[in-house]
């Protein structure tokens, strides 16, 4: 990277200042609007008039707001800055796991077929999941202990890429019950969306409703978000149906994160 990259990562992790600015505005947001900041400073390892400074700062940058009574909320700007840069040190975090750590550990698959320790053998994703053969392929490895088929097996020695291809996240727009809820939810572009996936996810009563009324219960509801984006990462097409006030923040998050989504109007004219 350069001095001139765009991307928030070289930031956040060249600049001292800048992880704890992330940092206070996270402690900030979980315990707002009561925010103590003495022990904000314990946990930064900082004085309390450090913290009090970066607070300043970060109320004149609008990314906090304040009142009278000594009060701290973070703003939206505030949280966009905070998810811009947890998001890259995110995909740095999987860049080390995938690209870095995998050289040196050993790697957890199902085996295709009997196993026995020694044996060289082929890496593969089928489903999400990772498995392991005698036919050799671009990615190898080298069995840990005997396996027998359909069993976990270790692998260690893993050599070359695993071939593996991103699912797609299929996006459908659910109104707030105030507009019409799930009543405004056509039935049948609903059913013609969730054929096209593996795990199907609600986020909103009224998308969980929606999916009900279709027939269908949703694979994911709490932590739908986050189980769609892993899902995704491993190779499996899904569909969310989420409420209206949440659908533009999780594009946002699945353009941060490159993944392909495809947008389908389900809400009746």
């Amino acid at each position: 990277m350069t001095q001139g990259d765009k991307n928030p990562l070289y930031f956040i992790l060249r600049s001292k200042r800048d992880v704890s600015r992330l940092q206070i505005l996270a402690e900030i947001t979980e315990h707002q609007p009561a925010v103590r900041q003495q022990e904000i400073a314990d946990k930064l390892g900082v004085t309390p008039q450090a913290i009090s400074e970066y607070i300043r700062e970060l109320v004149e940058e609008g990314m906090v707001s304040a009142n009278r009574r000594g009060n701290y909320e973070v703003t939206r700007s505030g949280i966009e800055w905070v998810l811009a840069n947890a998001e890259a040190l995110e995909s740095y975090a999987r860049h080390i796991r995938r690209d870095i750590i995998q050289k040196v550990s050993i790697w957890t698959a199902i085996a295709a077929e009997d196993l026995k320790a020694g044996d060289e053998v082929g890496m593969y994703m089928h489903d999400g999941f990772l498995y392991a053969e005698k036919k050799l392929m671009s990615a190898t490895g080298s069995v840990v202990a005997d396996a027998k088929k359909d069993e976990d097996v270790g692998i260690a020695h893993l050599t070359g890429i695993i071939e593996h291809h991103e699912g797609i996240v299929h996006v459908c727009k659910v109104p707030r019950i105030q507009y019409g809820g799930s009543r405004k939810v056509r039935r049948e572009g609903l059913l013609e969306v969730i054929e096209k996936a593996c795990i199907v996810a609600a986020v909103g009563l009224e998308a969980y409703i929606a999916l009900k009324a279709a027939g269908r219960n949703p694979d994911m509801f709490f932590g739908a978000r986050e189980g769609v984006i892993e899902a995704a990462f491993h190779g499996i097409d899904c569909a969310i149906i989420i409420v209206d006030e949440e659908f533009t923040d999780f594009l946002k998050r699945l353009e941060t994160l490159k993944l392909a989504y495809v947008i389908h109007d389900i809400i009746e004219p």
